[in-house]
């Protein structure tokens, strides 16, 4: 029943070509811009909802083109005509979105009393648009907004793409059976795993010495957009420090945060009693930074596809009927692209398009356990938009990080269910994997935003490239204590890592869903199937409500520190297991 194909697209077009749609969006957004001379403080709440009815319509159509261009391209990256018809679409959004931008302004703008009254019928766009007003402190005059938007394009936006001109033209040289192999850096970055010392190290070696090789370059455009991010959000529009634009943008408060991190920080120790146990799974006295990746055992069962999706489904059938339905017809409508073919782009996606439609999932199904795993990881993302579906395409996206709970909880089902039919060494390996993943997208992702805190604090006063590989060595001695060695070259590091400059400070946001989760799991092992209730609740709120008291409705203060502890309680109970297999507890 289950094989591997290629997903259907029609239900994100339905009977209409894209060529109709787009003018019907043009069209759309026209009539819309119309509206703005009848903006009055004054104006029927029953008029304002017509208002937002109409935005939604546009952002409808404006998704569904996207989606169908966006996904188009995933399938077959080689396409000049794909990536043409992208770059178009993109171009096509930025238009509309300049023809939008003035009810956006107005609302920041209107007088409290009657944005008060506006609010009353606004259903589950009362938070959404809340959240708009408090964000009006930092929102410039409309025609400062649109210069700002004009010159970001020769602004970071610049100097991001011409940091990933410059560093996806390298190649790295490296030698496999003893012949030497020229790759790319994802072809070179599967060696980092291998189970082979010495490609390890050269891997790391060869990666960081090309980076460090241009140092004052990319050292340069990094500065640039540190300097760019405080003059626009902290000089100009007023934020409190850099970072409080992620937190703002993601509805967080600082606090919640600042309580996140410092937790990070505490729970280093508990990712630090693994280094140790690795060392010793690997035979050696401590861990060099070179084999953090290192594979520790053999872990090579292989899954049919149809026996890997039904073990997925009824993994999540067994903890909830209502979201194994769901996960079960993105299957069914032919939503899962699973084929491995040329051009196809690497990795695994969801992508949700509106609510009116199930989400769709690409993976590259090759059989091992990892690629059983990440597909429960994309069908929780998938799930997670199902079950906040009842909501208007604005705010059924959970905010970023909330966005990844639903799908790190699945991968912990997932394992939970098929630890007991695994022998001691496949146990063995993908605990050790497990912790390995867990590090990095928790403790490894908070101190690259600790890094990044400082970092952009110092550059602001001057500082050299030098004194930022001297900031991010101290950030990494911190990080692995006396347990791991840390050669020199690691102090470059910290210009590879293209979220520093894509996106500051969003690092965070995995270490915060992926400890969201395992405390929500956590709590689920302590409640049994009495939870699955309270943790619907919360997926089915989408992005309808602020992540403090949607989780404060529940019993959850993630704003407390207990709360966070929580989720490392969780790392500690792998780390305990991998302890009893190995017969190393003290």
């Amino acid at each position: 029943m289950y094989q591997q194909r290629r997903w259907r697209l029609d239900a994100i077009t339905e009977s209409s070509t894209i060529q109709e749609m787009e003018e019907s969006l043009r069209c759309k957004a026209s009539d819309f811009a119309r509206h703005r001379g009848t903006l009055e403080p004054s104006m029927a709440e029953s008029r304002f909802i017509e208002l937002l009815k109409a935005a939604e319509d546009v952002a409808e159509l404006e998704a569904r083109i996207s989606a169908h261009a966006s996904l188009s391209y995933a399938e077959d990256t080689q396409s000049e005509k794909l990536a043409a018809k992208l770059t178009h679409t993109n171009q096509m959004e930025s238009e509309v979105s300049n023809d939008m931008l003035f009810f956006d302004i107005w609302w920041k703008g209107l007088d409290d009393a009657n944005a008060t009254r506006m609010l009353a019928p606004a259903g589950d766009l009362t938070e959404y648009l809340a959240h708009k007003r408090r964000m009006a402190k930092y929102t410039l005059a409309e025609g400062e907004e649109r210069v700002a938007n004009l010159l970001e394009v020769t602004g970071s936006a610049a100097l991001i793409k011409i940091y990933d001109t410059i560093t996806n033209a390298y190649t790295y040289s490296i030698t496999v059976d003893g012949k030497p192999k020229t790759c790319n850096r994802e072809q070179l970055t599967v060696y980092v795993r291998s189970p082979i010392p010495q490609y390890r190290r050269d891997a790391y070696q060869t990666l960081l010495s090309r980076y460090s090789s241009e140092r004052n370059v990319l050292g340069e455009i990094y500065h640039n957009i540190a300097l760019r991010y405080h003059n626009e959000y902290v000089t100009l529009r007023g934020f409190d420090s850099p970072i409080s634009v992620m937190n703002a943008q993601s509805n967080l408060d600082d606090v919640t945060v600042e309580s996140l991190l410092d937790v990070c920080r505490q729970g280093s120790a508990v990712f630090q009693r693994y280094f140790i146990q690795k060392a010793a799974m690997l035979g050696t006295d401590r861990l060099e930074r070179y084999d953090l990746y290192a594979p520790p055992g053999h872990g090579d069962r292989q899954y049919k596809y149809e026996d890997a999706v039904r073990l997925v489904l009824k993994t999540i059938s067994n903890f909830s009927d209502t979201l194994g339905g769901y996960a079960r017809s993105v299957f069914e409508q032919e939503h899962v692209h699973s084929t491995i073919q040329k051009g196809k782009i690497s990795g695994a996606f969801c992508s949700t398009v509106s609510p009116a439609i199930t989400p769709y999932v690409l993976l590259n199904y090759m059989g091992d356990l990892r690629d059983v795993f990440t597909m429960a990881h994309e069908l929780g993302h998938a799930i997670h938009s199902m079950a906040a579906s009842s909501h208007s395409i604005f705010v059924q996206h959970a905010p970023l990080p909330l966005a990844e709970t639903a799908s790190t909880f699945s991968e912990m089902l997932l394992f939970d269910a098929i630890s007991g039919d695994l022998d001691t060494d496949e146990e063995e390996a993908i605990l050790a994997n497990k912790l390995d993943d867990m590090y990095a997208t928790i403790l490894r992702q908070a101190y690259f935003t600790i890094f990044e805190i400082k970092a952009h604090q110092r550059l602001v006063d001057g500082a050299t490239p030098g004194d930022i590989s001297a900031i991010y060595s101290s950030t990494l001695d911190e990080e692995f204590g006396d347990t791991v060695s840390i050669s020199d070259d690691f102090a470059s590091e910290w210009l590879a890592i293209p979220h520093f400059y894509h996106s500051p400070f969003y690092c965070y946001s995995y270490s915060f869903g992926n400890l969201l989760a395992a405390s929500l799991f956590q709590r689920y092992k302590k409640e049994g199937g009495d939870f699955a209730d309270t943790y619907l609740g919360i997926l089915a709120a989408g992005g309808s409500k602020k992540p403090e008291p949607l989780l404060a409705e529940y019993g959850f203060d993630i704003a407390s520190r207990n709360f966070w502890r929580e989720g490392f309680e969780y790392v500690k109970s792998l780390a305990n297991r991998l302890d009893d297999i190995k017969g190393l507890a003290a």
